[in-house]
């Protein structure tokens, strides 16, 4: 992988996104699990960026708000983690790679992505700490709890990611 100072400026304006909108939701008293705040700049970063700088956005903006804000707390920055790194990593592949259009790229990786948090949610807190593992809860927070979230994702990143496609990448 190349690195490109325009790929890596808009890598770094996500993660500062991604760290910022998660607050600015929490100080308006929005949950996160609701509204889904961070997943915003790493599923725009999944249409802009290639798989690489993606799936790096994804790995480090939940890190990096836990170690600067603990949210999202411990154990949830992990399964985090890897359901962020999942979304930008299928969306990239499938826009950028494959050429599929936005909702082709958006709704299947979004899907792989929850498959990946109750995954990773099972390994994390029923297989490594011994707690108690849900799965209904997991499945009620990820797809009840976060419509709002989800709604937002079908309808507000699709433009965004129109928008910014036309501005930074198309020169």
């Amino acid at each position: 992988m190349t690195i490109k100072s325009k790929d890596l400026a808009i890598a770094g304006l996500l993660v500062a996104v991604g760290i910022i909108l998660p607050i600015a939701f929490h100080s308006f008293g929005i949950g996160g699990p609701m509204f889904l705040p961070m997943h915003i700049p790493i599923i725009i970063g999944g249409f802009l960026l290639p798989w690489g700088y993606a799936c790096i956005v994804g790995a480090v903006t939940p890190l990096l708000s836990f170690l600067f804000t603990s949210m999202p707390p411990y154990p949830t920055v992990f399964t985090m983690m890897a359901e962020l790194i999942t979304y930008a990593f299928f969306i990239s592949l499938f826009y950028r790679k494959f050429k599929y259009g936005i909702y082709q790229s958006l709704i299947p990786s979004m899907l792989i992505g929850r498959a990946v948090s109750i995954l990773s949610n099972w390994l994390i807190i029923g297989v490594l700490i011994g707690k108690p593992f849900s799965l209904t809860k997991v499945l009620y927070t990820l797809f009840v709890v976060g419509l709002p979230g989800i709604a937002i994702q079908l309808v507000i990143i699709p433009i965004l990611v129109k928008f910014l496609f036309n501005r930074l990448i198309k020169e």
